[in-house]
């Protein structure tokens, strides 16, 4: 609660937390070379992401301008696509693709969510203010620029979610892309300090989407396009505060209606850290399989498992799952799936695809392989359990694992090892391991599109530091463009 008396008209100085984002947005150096490398490789991770979900038509369904034939020219591009849009439009489209198939990159803590969900409002603004200078003979944004507001995007968005849970109040994880990409967005858009304070004020003030369509019996496709919509809003609110269009200072600490009292249960919202480049430092890439990510190590504990329980799938009594406590409470799901968003939040799901086919690709999700009985059976047969010491582990900042473990028993009474993975391979601690899969992931999504000569342009672009923090913004997009 705040000191502020609600029935006085006097307008009070801006809450702390939105000043502390405005100057981080605006004025922070990053010197750290591991963030930069790192976001390097998430921009090659997310345009992996969008290049796959182009392959489903739910997604493509709902791409373009938003009505036929309102197309900007000069405007932002979208990669894989020939749409030059509004940046409005723009940013729903990429945050759309780089989110579809839950295979981007994962931030764990008291919140969760995908931090290159923002990439959606960052190309999409520095590709417009690019196209924009180059017209009127300035210089554009450089892909630097991209990488930067990319490290910041992902720390706002990152230390927010340390300590402030906002799913044990109902609301989607989103709310935090919205306030991230708001802030990044501003600042590519030139706007001073006042501008970016007012822009984010307004981000909170639109308050928070409902966890509704992430869980049991209502999850549905809105999961997957739910970012898109969230970096479209921050791109709207930047560019209607770039207009002089005023903010609301006291947007979360005004009692009784401010946003801490109306949403959060009158808790104070706090930064667990000063903001840097931790998050892009130690950021969770999703390489291996498009899952829901507490459910990730399970996944691959089940990979293991496969050659052994494969020939005796009709044999098996029982399977014991154990997982944090966030993956009980947000993935263990029994009864009917009606669709893909449905089973890519259900661990049982995600267990039994690798047990039976030694894989989990995006396709395991759709219809045809849902229909194979065996999925079923198998999750009929299996008991999700908390492991105290992987919920200790998941929230020990040092460690930040994601811990599961799976064991199969058999009718005969005899019974597999127990196969416990303490942290994926898109962990911190496996980057020597999974770089080189990350690697062959962009190359396999991107280059069956664009070709053989210009993805090795790409590729050869996205390895060099030093050559791709100085290429254009919209000299790069065209490489990445039908």
């Amino acid at each position: 609660m705040s000191a502020h008396d609600y029935k006085s008209a006097k307008r009070p100085e801006p809450d702390q937390l939105l000043v502390d984002i405005a100057d981080y947005a605006l004025n922070a150096k990053i010197d750290s070379e591991l963030a930069y490398e790192t976001a390097r490789y998430c921009l090659m991770d997310s345009l992996a992401c969008m290049f796959q979900a182009l392959d489903y038509p739910a997604c493509t369904k709902l791409l373009g301008p938003v009505v036929p034939g309102a197309t900007l020219a000069g405007g932002a591009r979208v990669p894989g696509c020939g749409w030059e849009l509004d940046p409005v439009a723009a940013a729903f489209n990429v945050g759309t693709l780089v989110r579809w198939l839950d295979f981007n990159d994962t931030w764990l803590a008291a919140e969760w969510g995908h931090p290159s969900d923002n990439i959606g409002a960052i190309l999409a603004t520095a590709d417009y203010v690019s196209r924009r200078n180059r017209a009127a003979g300035k210089a554009p944004l450089t892909m630097l620029d991209v990488l930067s507001a990319m490290i910041k995007a992902h720390e706002i968005q990152g230390v927010l979610a340390l300590e402030n849970s906002f799913n044990r109040v109902g609301l989607d994880h989103v709310l935090l892309v919205r306030i991230a990409s708001t802030a990044v967005a501003t600042q590519l858009l030139g706007g001073s300090r006042e501008q970016t304070i007012n822009a984010v004020s307004n981000a909170w003030i639109d308050g928070g989407a409902l966890r509704t369509y992430r869980h049991a019996p209502n999850a549905g496709s809105r999961k997957s396009w739910a970012a898109g919509d969230a970096t479209s809003r921050a791109v709207r609110l930047a560019l209607i505060a770039l207009t002089g269009e005023m903010g609301y200072p006291a947007a979360l600490s005004t009692p009784k209606w401010g946003f801490q009292d109306v949403l959060f249960q009158g808790a104070g919202l706090t930064l667990a850290r000063p903001l840097g480049s931790y998050v892009m430092e130690n950021v969770l890439f999703k390489i291996s399989f498009p899952a829901e990510f507490h459910a990730q190590t399970a996944v691959e504990a089940a990979m293991q498992l496969h050659p052994v329980v494969r020939e005796r799938l009709d044999e098996i009594e029982s399977i014991t799952i154990e997982t944090q406590e966030p993956g009980v409470r947000i993935i263990d799901k029994t009864g009917p799936l009606s669709n893909p968003a449905d089973r890519d939040h259900c661990i049982q799901y995600m267990t039994a695809v690798p047990l039976i086919f030694g894989r989990l690709v995006a396709s395991d999700y759709d219809d045809v392989v849902a229909s194979d009985r065996r999925i079923d059976r198998l999750r009929a047969r299996m008991r999700v359990v908390e492991n105290p010491q992987f919920t200790k582990d998941y929230y020990d900042a040092e460690k930040r694992f994601i811990g599961n473990a799976v064991q199969v028993k058999f009718s005969d009474g005899t019974q597999t090892e127990r196969v416990e993975v303490n942290f994926p391979i898109g962990h911190r601690r496996r980057r020597e391991e999974g770089l080189p899969i990350l690697e062959e992931k962009f190359r396999t999504s991107l280059e069956p599109r664009i070709g053989v000569e210009r993805f090795a342009r790409l590729n050869d672009l996205c390895r060099s530091a030093k050559r791709l923090h100085a290429i254009g913004v919209d000299e790069f997009l065209p490489l990445v463009t039908a």
